[in-house]
């Protein structure tokens, strides 16, 4: 049944009908949609909408957020059939009457719109994430390993992954593959392999190169579409094979 309520009174406020997904993997067997009426202004997001209903009609609706301002990646969710952040997706922006929320693809589901994260954190940590030095190269007289700007602009977008999952769940390798590595894990192996700083390339290309690692990847290109952040996993990888294949070095 639709129910009605306000995200923001106004003289500019419009009306939707926001759809969730309700699915509980302890007791259901298929997902389901609640439907509710809402007005919205122009600047109302998807995830205030889904608060709304949690405050005003049902508690239960499960939900994963924290910062609100497309920082934490917290509330990724595929919002009318892509990949998005709740907190940084516009109702105005999506030109429909509806909005139809689901959890992210390529996850297990906690409930509702709340999804497990560890497959992408386990094969994130797999790449070593982390600058790989020497001992001997640290003294005690060390400062700064100095970069030059040059330097920095070979890694510096790919530094800006939130691990928000997005572009996991728009890989359809991820979907067919249950041991690839994904593109989040990827290109953030390019960040580091690409750092002047880093001592640990070959280490890293030896983990990537494997059937379920860079050489799964059918370069779809939808991880690039989906990222909030402009990453790019796409080309990160297309730079990692160039070393594989003595392209780069």
């Amino acid at each position: 049944m639709a129910q009605v309520s306000s995200v923001a009174e106004g003289k500019t406020s419009k009306s939707i009908t926001l759809r969730i997904a309700r699915f509980n993997p302890e007791h259901d067997h298929e997902k389901k949609f609640m439907e509710f009426n809402l007005q919205y202004e122009r600047w109302t997001t998807v995830l205030e909408a889904i608060l709304d209903v949690k405050k005003h009609f049902d508690h239960s609706v499960a939900v994963r957020y924290s910062c609100r301002q497309a920082t934490c990646g917290s509330c990724g969710m595929i919002i009318n059939g892509k990949p998005r952040l709740a907190c940084f997706t516009k109702i105005s922006e999506l030109d429909s009457d509806v909005v139809t929320v689901e959890p992210m693809n390529n996850f297990p589901i906690i409930r509702d719109l709340a999804v497990r994260f560890e497959r992408l954190f386990d094969t994130h940590h797999k790449v070593k994430p982390y600058l790989i030095r020497d001992d001997s190269e640290i003294t005690s007289n060390e400062k700064e390993f100095l970069q030059s700007p040059e330097e920095l602009e070979n890694y510096i977008q790919f530094a800006n992954c939130i691990k928000c999952g997005l572009c996991n769940s728009a890989c359809p390798t991820m979907a067919t593959d249950s041991s690839f590595i994904g593109p989040q894990a990827l290109a953030q192996a390019y960040r580091y392999v690409a750092d002047s700083r880093d001592k640990g390339k070959d280490s890293r290309l030896k983990i990537i190169d494997d059937s379920h690692g860079i050489w799964r990847c059918h370069f779809a290109g939808s991880c690039s579409q989906v990222c909030p952040k402009g990453v790019d996993p796409a080309m990160g990888i297309q730079f990692l094979r160039g070393y594989l294949l003595g392209f780069r070095s």
